[in-house]
């Protein structure tokens, strides 16, 4: 049984530029068709995935908006779907407060994205916020890496900023989404072997090419999570890739479902 610990959602469609990215990514999905928790639910079981973690997303600038409280809704009484919040520094004067709220409605972890937010991770207004994280148990996913969305800033990508957040919170479980993708993946790798509370989420990478950008990728086995992006990625395509890699049977389990599940507390 597999975790995707990265998959979207939507309310209504995102940006125009997004919704023509997501379809030229994954042509074979209907894009017509509102993404229900029915019709979810069908592709994890085709796919052999027994739990997802279900994304919020509040970046208006660079591709939407989908609402803490609807991806509280859509998860809700499903144990196999796991929501995680989103939180905008520049549109919550109350990040902690927040944070508690999504918490309360069901939310299990939260996702910033600071190149569609603008805001560096190590910014001393973000600390309040992941105190909290930390006091409630829940982990913290930062998309890292580069974008291809406008009014994306890819400075703010850097998964360097996290080293500071990983020293000052070391309860805090931190989640690099997309591993550093395109620039960085030298620096995500060496954080997560100095950082015990640093992972590395998979999403957006070709999982062919794992190995071309991590070649000792085995070496932190307990680190790398899956996660495929969807609806831009084919969850079941991409999790055939992850079993032909030419790595160790246990560092395939790990990678697709035992890390998550030990992030998650979840039984696989």
């Amino acid at each position: 049984m597999f975790v995707d610990f990265h998959v979207h959602i939507y309310e209504s469609s995102w940006h125009p530029w997004v919704m023509d990215f997501l379809k030229k990514s994954n042509p074979g999905f209907d894009f017509s068709q509102q993404i229900t928790r029915e019709r979810l639910l069908e592709i994890m079981d085709q796919a052999g995935v027994k739990f997802a973690v279900i994304l919020a997303e509040n970046a208006p600038a660079a591709t939407g908006l989908v609402r803490n409280e609807y991806v509280a809704e859509f998860c809700r009484g499903e144990e196999r779907l796991i929501p995680f919040a989103s939180i905008n520094p520049h549109t919550s004067p109350n990040m902690a407060e927040e944070v508690e709220r999504a918490y309360e409605m069901g939310c299990r972890g939260l996702k910033l994205l600071p190149s569609y937010m603008y805001f560096y991770p190590n910014e001393s207004r973000m600390y309040r916020l992941y105190e909290k994280c930390a006091d409630l148990k829940i982990p913290v996913m930062f998309h890292t890496g580069t974008s291809v969305f406008r009014n994306v800033r890819q400075k703010y990508a850097d998964p360097m900023h996290l080293d500071d957040v990983a020293v000052d919170f070391p309860d805090l479980t931190i989640v690099m989404a997309h591993s550093g993708r395109g620039i960085w993946y030298d620096t995500a790798f060496m954080l997560a072997r100095l950082h015990d509370n640093i992972y590395l989420e998979i999403s957006g990478l070709p999982p062919k090419k794992l190995l071309e950008y991590f070649p000792r990728l085995e070496e932190l086995e307990d680190r790398f999570i899956f996660g495929s992006d969807f609806p831009s990625a084919d969850i079941k395509r991409n999790i055939q890739d992850i079993l032909s890699l030419p790595v160790s049977e246990k560092a395939k389990k790990k990678i697709l479902g035992l890390n998550a599940a030990r992030i998650l507390n979840l039984n696989l």
